[in-house]
């Protein structure tokens, strides 16, 4: 059922604003997108679309908070295939990983707003797939001596430096990285 009165619509307006965002910026990119043309974008002036976020910087650790829900559905399968299909997904929107890689590299100051979101989106996102290879250890599909916790930091630190070092040189192929590191981990 919708939300009624002002703080439905206000819902509703956040949700066309972000959906605007990952579309504008999967499609220009990061550095090519101004709040400006966001606001335009969705019939707003500049400080009637930060109403709705606070601040820039808000708006944008918004719009990765938008993106991880649809890679939270393609990752609920307890299969690391999902995640490196995720990464190949990735690939189609550079303005995306150009987002991500920049909020990042801020949210190494504890005061940025992305420090909170990357925290919480690496604990989350590291137990969920550590738990994942655990089951898969406990099915026999994982070797006993993987320690799932560390497997997964790694995977999560070698795809996040992978979409870095893509954004640099889009001929590498992160999925088939990623997928080469999952066989050796697995010994396939």
């Amino acid at each position: 059922m919708a939300k009624r009165g002002p703080y439905g619509k206000g819902i509703e307006r956040r949700e066309q604003i972000l959906e605007a965002a990952l579309r504008t910026i999967a499609e220009r990119g990061f550095l090519a997108t101004s709040v400006a043309e966001l606001a335009e974008a969705v019939g707003l002036s500049q400080g009637g679309l930060l109403h709705y976020f606070g601040t820039k910087e808000e708006l944008f650790v918004a719009v990765l908070r938008k993106r991880d829900e649809a890679d939270m559905v393609a990752l609920r399968a307890p299969d690391p295939a999902a995640y490196i299909a995720v990464i190949r997904r990735n690939a189609q929107v550079p303005g995306l990983i150009e987002l991500f890689t920049h909020m990042q590299a801020a949210a190494a100051d504890p005061r940025h707003p992305a420090h909170a979101y990357m925290k919480e989106r690496y604990r989350r996102g590291t137990a969920a797939f550590s738990q994942s290879l655990r089951d898969m250890r406990e099915a026999g599909a994982l070797p006993a001596h993987i320690d799932a916790d560390a497997a997964a930091t790694t995977f999560f630190a070698l795809s996040d430096g992978l979409q870095s070092r893509w954004l640099i040189d889009p001929s590498l192929d992160m999925a088939a990285h990623l997928e080469l590191v999952w066989r050796n981990l697995i010994g396939a």
